[in-house]
């Protein structure tokens, strides 16, 4: 079987191995390919299996690939391969579900903490000889804030949800969340599910953790802002439309908002007139929270995994249309 990894540097920048694929079949793989599909055609050419993680794979190209018999895809969002046309044409699409449970919620705590402690401003402070001048024994120039006791309300209580619950249960937070389907099993006396309203009015901070939908696109806007505690602290670590940019951006800048943490936002790369890039107390990260080695490792397996079984006839996280 001919192989052929379309965009593979971000997944493997040359810390991991691409060995399970190799075994597999005759690889080749391209770190980066533009989102042109003549040149997607001309570098799938006659493989049989197409890997991407952000190279999109349009209906045309699902079409017009010759011997196309598999697509995988090196995330869990599917949304850059037409999988209607994949279905019609009666090649199989894969994900890579739940590689990054881990990783994502530890992310999302941290720039919580960050927002909460100031660690790296406080750290070129000193390196800046600051500390050294200062005639006190320490000093802070922004505010501290204790996080045990406050309430985080999470919006999508899945697996990367519940983690960053967890997390925050041990640093002595209460959890409000909300989801489609509630599992009871999950409340305690510091977890219970609440609705949307309730969440927004309670929590002092709120994480999204939940997939982009119709009904989720905007759910952060001027509405729901207005209905939050003031001061309160937003964290997406999810996917960035989840967010009405300007009206955060507005919130931020007036102080409704006291900080957000971003590690996604509508249109990436950042675009450089994104509001949020000049709103007050907003941390963006170049969409990392899956990035730690461990976690594009489990990636790797997965992916491979999902070709092998594929190859023996029993396809497994086959994505629906």
């Amino acid at each position: 079987m001919k192989i052929v990894i379309l965009d593979g540097y971000t997944e493997n920048p040359g810390d991991l191995s691409w060995a399970g694929f190799e075994a597999l079949g005759d690889l080749t793989v391209y770190d980066r390919t533009p989102a042109d599909e003549g040149e997607i055609l001309r570098r799938i050419g006659n493989a049989e299996a197409v890997l991407t993680n952000k190279t999109p794979l349009s209906a045309a190209v699902i079409q017009a690939a010759p011997a196309l018999r598999y697509i995988g895809v090196l995330a869990t969002g599917y949304n850059v391969v037409d999988t209607a046309a994949a279905r019609a044409r009666g090649v199989p699409v894969t994900n890579t579900p739940a590689y990054g449970t881990d990783a994502v919620g530890q992310f999302a705590i941290a720039m919580l903490l960050e927002i909460c402690c100031h660690v790296a401003h406080h750290d070129a402070a000193v390196h800046a000889g600051r500390w050294s001048a200062c005639p006190d024994f320490c000093f802070w120039d922004r505010p501290i804030m204790e996080l045990a006791g406050k309430t985080m309300g999470i919006i999508g209580f899945g697996r990367i949800g519940q983690a960053t619950g967890r997390v925050a249960q041990a640093l002595g937070m209460k959890v409000l969340a909300n989801a489609g389907h509630p599992d009871p099993a999950l409340e305690s006396d510091t977890c219970r599910y609440a609705s949307l309203d309730e969440l927004f009015a309670r929590s002092h901070v709120i994480s999204l953790h939940c997939p982009l939908t119709p009904e989720t696109k905007g759910i952060i806007n001027r509405d729901s802002i207005a209905k939050m505690r003031d001061g309160v602290i937003i964290l997406n670590n999810a996917r960035g439309p989840l967010i009405a940019e300007q009206d955060l951006a507005d919130a931020l800048n007036s102080g409704k908002v006291y900080a957000a943490g971003l590690d996604v936002v509508a249109e990436e790369p950042i675009r450089p007139d994104n509001p949020l890039l000049h709103a007050k107390n907003c941390i963006i990260t170049p969409h990392i929270s899956w990035a730690s080695r461990e976690s594009r490792a489990r990636l790797m397996d997965i992916a491979v995994e999902n070709l092998r079984a594929f190859l023996a006839g029993s396809p497994v996280n086959v994505v629906e249309p």
